[in-house]
């Protein structure tokens, strides 16, 4: 959830992500009860390298841990996927 707050808290960012995912803000708090739906939030975080690194800084965690819990929420990544 401390994802979904970050981007909520600038109508900039948010107004991006809106924008990438196609959600609606009435439908945001439906979906964010859903773990794939917060992956979703952590991977559109960490598409952005300035985005990500601001997070972390915000919540007190290095990068590389926003990655462990996108996975956590939405499993490993599928093979096609993995680099």
């Amino acid at each position: 959830m401390a994802a979904l707050a970050f981007i909520a808290a600038d109508p900039e960012r948010l107004g991006r992500f809106l924008a990438a995912t196609g959600i609606g803000p009435a439908d945001i708090r439906i979906a964010a009860r859903e773990p794939l739906f917060l992956a979703g939030v952590i991977g559109h975080i960490a598409s952005d390298e300035k985005l990500l690194v601001s997070f972390a800084d915000e919540i007190g965690v290095p990068p590389s841990d926003i990655d462990r819990a996108r996975k956590a929420l939405a499993g490993p990544d599928w093979e096609r996927d993995a680099p």
